[in-house]
């Protein structure tokens, strides 16, 4: 027999007298990147925007105020590897870079290792040597300036010991300036990379170290087999903001010397600096900071992968 279309059941079989079944809200779907999407708008309007446009002025004349300008192509580019000056400013930038992140490091590891120790003083110790670290590096570079000068506490500290022979204009010399900056910067912030090594040699097990010492490995032993692995990820951080850091280096350096004597300390920092304010020439300093930005993500991104390959390797 067949129903009249007034008679027929609702779907799924149910009595038209049953009561209606609770609706089920359905979750929406909102996609995860929606969430980011005002931080990443915010990030391309303050970062992206004005990156790309200053990458377009890399490829023009102008002078930071005259509206007009010509784009002239690769001229600065071709320009900044006939130009003494920038070609001296990218080493001095390499060699304070590597010899920053080379002695720093060095030096925070063996700190690291000397307040780790059971001497009771330890704790003073670390407050002592992280203090310079947090001073602005502009009031450490003033206050080494007066130091390291003609008539500093350091001339007069060698004059005391009998060491005239060694007073010299530490600032001033073409010969050892680049040098007194990158100790003024390992003063600094040796404490830093102390800190970062203290905190991966508190975290390797006493256990380790106890086992392999009834087993009969000595100090050097324990350190180089048991230490050093462990430390791998400590060593990945130190070495890769100390190298990043060198390689942008410019308040410490402007400070102490301006670059100088002559260009005997610019770092492609400060002659970026002086060439877009103090020469006019924009352009070209904007030519300057895209091969600066290019060195950073080139060093930073090799020494990251062959930093992970060690860590892989180690653990």
């Amino acid at each position: 027999m067949t129903l009249a279309p007034h008679e027929q059941l609702p779907d799924h079989g149910r009595p038209p007298d049953a009561e209606p079944e609770p609706k089920v809200r359905r979750a929406r779907t909102t996609p995860p990147w929606s969430f980011a999407l005002p931080a990443m708008l915010l990030f391309a309007f303050v970062v992206l925007v004005p990156s790309a446009r200053g990458v377009y002025y890399a490829f023009t004349d102008w002078d930071g105020l005259d509206p007009d300008f010509s784009v002239i192509g690769l001229d600065n580019f071709s320009e900044m590897f006939r130009d003494a000056d920038a070609v001296q400013a990218i080493w001095h930038t390499l060699l304070i870079a590597v010899s920053i992140t080379v002695v720093q490091n060095a030096l925070g590891l063996l700190l690291a290792l000397g307040v780790n120790s059971a001497i009771k003083s330890r704790n003073v110790l670390r407050v002592f040597l992280f203090a310079p670290a947090v001073i602005t590096p502009i009031v450490t570079a003033y206050l080494w300036r007066n130091l390291l000068g003609p008539d500093g506490a350091v001339n007069s500290l060698l004059g005391a010991v009998g060491l005239d022979g060694w007073r010299q204009d530490w600032l001033g010399s073409p010969q050892v300036a680049l040098w007194s900056v990158i100790g003024v910067i390992v003063w600094q912030f040796a404490g830093y990379s102390m800190v970062i090594f203290l905190a991966g040699l508190q975290s390797v097990p006493k256990e380790i170290h106890e086992a392999a010492a009834i087993d009969g490995a000595g100090p050097v032993r324990r350190f180089w087999s048991v230490t050093r692995p462990l430390l791998a990820p400590a060593l990945t951080i130190n070495l890769m903001l100390s190298i990043i850091g060198g390689i942008k280096l410019f308040d410490q350096v402007y400070a102490l010397t301006g670059g100088g004597p002559g260009h005997a300390t610019d770092t492609l920092s400060t002659l970026i600096y002086k060439d877009a304010f103090t020469l006019g020439e924009f352009g070209y300093s904007i030519a300057l900071a895209v091969v600066l930005t290019i060195i950073v993500a080139v060093v930073s991104t090799g020494q990251y992968l062959a930093l992970s390959r060690n860590e892989r390797a180690v653990s």
